[in-house]
């Protein structure tokens, strides 16, 4: 799916690792894919248990604004997030939640998968839901090689971690496999339909 410009949201809690999995994916793309990237993150004034969000603009020209105009894709790791940062989509944007925290979606084009839960069946960790919903979001974007974000994640995660967390970036790439885009309604909202 390349265009111009890709613009996406990672959010959540912090301590759910969200800035970790939108620096992998940048030098995913970046790094190893050879196009523009652009990755700006923010905390709130709690470092765990604050909302954190973490902004990735992909282009294929030299970016020059480096925060979201109008996103491609929202990942939200939990409710608290996903009504916090629900807005500024293009009409054919995509919602992607983890549905074993985020219960209440505010449209039906969204991909839910529970994140969380792969992760701790896959990898005895909870933690590893970030790398789950990595996995997940890159390949429902289109935006990167996987085999770019599995070096990518190799070079990044602590030393030790890194069968870990490539098994749940991998069950998050076969969770995304199962989801057919084209199912979804055509807009992120009901009256974004005409300008499709």
């Amino acid at each position: 799916m390349k265009q111009e410009r890709y613009e996406m949201r990672f959010s959540g809690s912090g301590g759910q690792g969200i800035i970790t999995a939108a620096v992998v994916l940048a030098e995913a793309v970046g790094v190893y894919g050879n196009r523009y990237v652009c990755q700006t993150q923010s905390y709130g004034p709690e470092a765990r248990g604050g909302k954190s969000k973490a902004e990735i603009i992909i282009s294929d020209r030299p970016i020059d604004y480096p925060k979201v105009i109008k996103m491609d894709l929202l990942l939200a790791m939990n409710q608290e997030s996903c009504d916090a940062y629900f807005f500024d989509f293009k009409p054919n944007g995509l919602l992607v939640v983890d549905s074993s925290l985020v219960e209440q979606v505010p449209t039906s084009r969204a991909v839910c998968i529970p994140f969380t839960q792969v992760a701790q069946a896959e990898t005895g960790q909870k933690l590893a839901a970030n790398m789950v919903a990595l996995g997940a979001t890159a390949f429902l974007s289109g935006c990167v090689a996987m085999e770019n974000l599995e070096t990518a994640l190799l070079a990044r995660v602590p030393p030790g971690t890194e069968e870990m967390n490539l098994k749940a970036l991998k069950a998050g790439i076969e969770a995304a496999k199962k989801i057919d885009l084209r199912m979804l309604p055509r807009a992120i909202s009901p009256q974004d339909e005409d300008e499709l």
